[in-house]
């Protein structure tokens, strides 16, 4: 596709079997202009279309290929309340895609009435470019009719099928996970091990802190294959870490942050074989107790990462991993806490260890929906991501680092974006 400037295949059916429905033609473009184009758009009194209703408008935006050919660069919405003034939701579209980066080139909007058959009937269109969709801005919308070509033919008395109003159009430069690190952000990686006493005596060959005769464990498994990959990204690789939910000497009181190393004071570890090493040495040091509160944790890096936030550059992200095997005392303080850290340059990644049932991790993951302090707060967005160690007992170690780490660019790019923070450098 990248090497043909257009790409052209027949379609076929099942066992290459021709499907004599003509081809599909597919064109490739590289994307050198980090910029989009963001759109508030609404329309005024649009032509009913619907026999019984009013209609279910979208809009279409095409652009004009050297070739002269229209090609579809976004499809809107349908707003389905048989709504004559319609507003869509504001939206961005890659300026590569939307106009070649080319500002005086031709574009067409087509508003239609969405029908579910696939039938959708035209209401009107009309064409414009980036420069003038630009004028609108600052409570000043810029309008255009939108015209239905056959009507226009067959009626003297024919205005247009409504108004289109161009509420804003602004350019944003849109940067990615990579321009943020290579502009200087460092990633901060802290662990969280869970040590309470569902786990079992690590003495015990069913525990899920016993280190087998080939001096391994899921919860090594998982510190390995997350911080391997998260460690690259961090200059001085030193990781805080720390257990939660043991009888610690030398009072013996349950502690829900201890560190590793037993210096808390500076709980760092040297590189992930630094983690390793602490966790070995404070095995049999410690008793394995309860109840298992996450709360502590989340809140003393969401500590530093708010610390850092009040300097206002894109400069430092915190990723905490938790790994546990599932079971979760304080839910309520822990929901507040990922709320409160919904707002700050952080994520969680929860490593679910052992057969236990998950559905308290799952809920915090929010993927089913946005997460919910107990007073009704939601999260300013999705920071969370749950991953069960049993999925990935016998697949190679990068599929777990891969799946753990899948959401954690586009959560740091959100939060940076949504700060309206550039990379620093």
């Amino acid at each position: 596709v990248v090497s043909s400037s257009v790409f052209t295949r027949p379609l076929e059916l099942k066992q290459g079997k021709p499907a004599g429905k003509g081809t599909i033609t597919i064109s490739a473009e590289e994307i050198k202009d980090t910029r989009v184009v963001l759109l508030e758009i609404e329309a005024r009194n649009l032509d009913k279309k619907d026999f019984l209703g009013k209609s279910d408008p979208f809009l279409e935006f095409y652009k004009q290929s050297d070739a002269g050919t229209w090609q579809l660069t976004y499809r809107s919405e349908v707003v389905i309340k048989n709504n004559l003034n319609p507003c869509w939701r504001k939206f961005s579209v890659s300026l590569q895609t939307f106009c070649g980066g080319d500002f005086n080139k031709s574009i067409k909007v087509q508003c239609a009435d969405h029908d579910s058959d696939g039938a959708h009937d035209l209401i009107g269109a009309f064409e414009t470019n980036l420069t003038q969709l630009q004028k609108a801005g600052d409570g000043s919308p810029v309008e255009f009719e939108c015209i239905h070509p056959e009507k226009k033919q067959k009626k003297k008395s024919y205005k247009n099928s409504g108004i289109i109003r161009i509420k804003s159009c602004k350019i944003e430069t849109e940067y990615s996970f990579l321009d943020y690190v290579m502009g200087g952000c460092q990633i901060n990686f802290t662990v969280g091990v869970d040590f309470t006493g569902s786990n079992g005596d690590p003495k015990s060959p069913d525990s899920l802190h016993y280190i087998s005769p080939d001096g391994i464990n899921e919860y090594l498994i998982a510190i390995w294959s997350v911080g391997s990959v998260v460690q690259d990204y961090d200059t001085d690789k030193l990781f805080p870490a720390f257990g939660f939910g043991a009888q610690v000497p030398p009072s013996w009181q349950v502690s829900h942050e201890f560190a590793l190393n037993f210096n808390p004071s500076n709980p760092f570890c040297q590189g992930i074989q630094g983690i390793v090493d602490a966790y070995r040495q404070i095995l049999p040091q410690i008793q394995l107790y309860g109840p298992t509160n996450f709360s502590p944790i989340i809140n003393h890096v969401a500590r530093f990462a708010a610390h850092s936030a009040q300097q206002g550059t894109a400069s430092q992200y915190f990723i905490l991993l938790i790994i546990t095997d599932g079971e979760i005392t304080d839910l309520d303080q822990t929901r507040q806490a990922i709320v409160n850290a919904s707002k700050l340059p952080m994520s969680i990644i929860i490593v679910g260890v052992g057969e236990a049932d998950f559905k308290a991790m799952e809920f915090l993951d929010g993927d089913n929906g946005v997460l919910k302090s107990l007073t009704g707060e939601p999260a300013a967005r999705d920071i969370v991501q749950f991953v069960p160690f049993r999925q990935f007992k016998n697949a190679p170690r990068e599929a777990l680092s891969q799946m753990v780490l899948a959401e954690v660019p586009k959560q740091l790019v959100s939060y940076y974006k949504w700060q309206g923070w550039p990379p620093v450098k």
